[in-house]
């Protein structure tokens, strides 16, 4: 008896003449394409597993169990906030005006879905305070992309595009910032932190010249910490001619408290599968809208939906730069992103903000008797741990802390980041995580430093109870298994 083994690839599974459907025979006469297809036509068909309906649905829902999701547990990935999503968005996003839409169609019969979009530009407009804004961009690092080619437009339009050629990137920026900056075909110049970990005002002061086409901020920082000099860092650049560009990456401890625009930004974007409840991971799929002030909407990316009476209508911006994306963006993400706001209101959302705060400040509290906190302040939507010292007493880094928190059910949170911290843990609990929640990732941490005291083995070879011990991720990343090799198992299988 051959037994199916559920640590097995779909391929190790298959057995000759089984199969998981039964189409109904084509009335479309069949058509013979290798001799158009020259040298790309396949030699042989193509060597497909061969599974019942019933070994295929077991065989994926068992690796779908593997996976953690924030619907398995505490996720408190620092500055990704990996929050929960609620159901109601997939409920909007599945109805048939939206789900069955098509980009090419006339947009006269489209003008539900053409109004969703106006709406929510109106509505992130209010969220940003800026004047104009377009949902083109599918994801954050799109966005950013799309905000500093709009700043590159803008200077060639006033005859400075051959001068403005320096972004100003903080130290502790995300790594998009400064490759955004490069892949639009401008130079970078770091600023440094602070002691406190933020921007130093003077180092700004110093780095700008004729040359400077704008700076790129997070606020509140990839440390958690709001940048309280940051309008008056934008009014030295401005004074020096350039722009600034605020990265909304962390917009989910701001709203309906300050904004981008009163800070006196130019240009920010955001991200719609973080802030707003689009679906985040794995890659995609993402929203990363940018907002403009007066000046620069002539230039940001289109067609955008503008309203003409009763009628929703695309519009290219005059002097866009172009597309950066194929149609209108992430369709999909943006109604989910729609029915969070309506859902929450300008109330909701501010509260959504103070939660985030508060919850990410309650657990700093509980846990910085144990782990280092380098910026004991007041945080915003996350904070930072320095495990330099566990490192030196227990041989225990960050990545043990990580891997070792697996064990309890939460996933570990951003490692290594940002740069500024050494063995760093970035934490951010959400506003979506509950009191009982906060209490128990805080009892895991405490757990985790007693045991990296008493038996710092079990740290450093976590994690112990996933389906996966602890993973050579050099070796993953340099040499992966990307395709399954049928003469190397037949071979072994002999």
């Amino acid at each position: 008896m051959i037994l199916q083994n559920y640590d097995s690839l779909i391929f190790e599974i298959s057995q000759e003449g089984h199969t998981g459907y039964d189409l109904p025979v084509s009335e479309v006469e069949e058509y013979d394409l290798t001799s158009e297809l020259g040298e790309l036509a396949r030699k042989e068909p193509a060597r497909l597993p061969e599974v019942s309906e019933l070994q295929i649905l077991r065989h994926y829902t068992q690796l779908s169990n593997r996976n953690f999701g924030v619907e398995s547990g505490p996720y408190p990935l620092g500055s990704c906030t990996m929050k929960y999503n609620p159901k109601i968005n997939e409920d909007i996003a599945a109805l048939d005006g939206f789900s069955n839409v098509h980009p090419q169609q006339d947009p006269d019969t489209a003008q539900g879905a053409l109004q969703l979009m106006y709406e929510l530009q109106e509505a992130l407009k209010e969220v940003t305070e800026f004047d104009a804004l377009t949902l083109q961009p599918a994801a954050g690092a799109q966005g950013e992309l799309a905000a500093i080619m709009t700043f590159k437009a803008y200077f060639e339009s006033i005859g400075e595009g051959d001068q403005r050629k320096v972004i100003l990137i903080p130290d502790s920026a995300h790594g998009t910032n400064p490759a955004t900056a490069m892949v639009a075909g401008f130079k970078t110049v770091e600023l440094p932190s602070t002691p406190e970990g933020i921007i130093d005002v003077e180092a700004v002061r110093a780095a700008v010249g004729p040359d400077t086409a704008g700076i790129m901020i997070t606020n509140p920082s990839t440390a958690g910490l709001f940048e309280r000099d940051a309008k008056e860092i934008v009014d030295i650049v401005h004074e020096a001619g350039g722009l600034a560009f605020y990265d909304g990456a962390n917009t989910n401890a701001i709203m309906g408290i300050t904004s981008p625009g009163a800070m006196g930004f130019d240009a920010c974007h955001l991200n719609l599968h973080k802030t707003f409840t689009g679906p985040h991971g794995g890659g995609g799929p993402g929203s990363g809208p940018i907002g403009v002030v007066s000046k620069l909407a002539p230039f940001i990316p289109g067609p955008n939906v503008v309203k003409n009476g009763d009628k929703y209508e695309f519009e290219m911006p005059e002097q866009s730069f172009g597309r950066v994306k194929g149609d209108y963006g992430n369709f999909g993400v943006n109604v989910r992103a729609y029915t969070y706001i309506r859902a929450m209101g300008a109330e909701g959302l501010r509260r959504a903000s103070e939660d985030a705060v508060l919850n990410a400040n309650y657990l700093r509290v509980r846990v910085k008797d144990v782990f280092d906190a380098p910026f004991d302040q007041f945080n915003k939507n996350d904070f930072v741990l320095n495990l330099t010292r566990h490192k030196r007493d227990y041989k225990v880094n960050a990545k043990d802390v990580g891997k070792r928190l697996l064990d309890y059910g939460v996933h570990a949170p951003t490692t290594y980041f940002p740069l500024i911290v050494e063995e760093c843990l970035m934490v951010e609990p959400t506003e979506t995580e509950s009191k009982r929640d906060l209490d128990y990732v805080a009892d895991v941490l405490i757990k985790i430093n007693q045991e990296a005291i008493e038996n710092s083995e079990v740290v450093q070879t976590a994690p112990h109870n996933t389906p996966v011990r602890r993973l050579d991720e050099a070796g993953a990343s340099r040499k992966p298994i990307l395709k399954y090799n049928f003469e190397e198992h037949e071979s072994q299988a002999q």
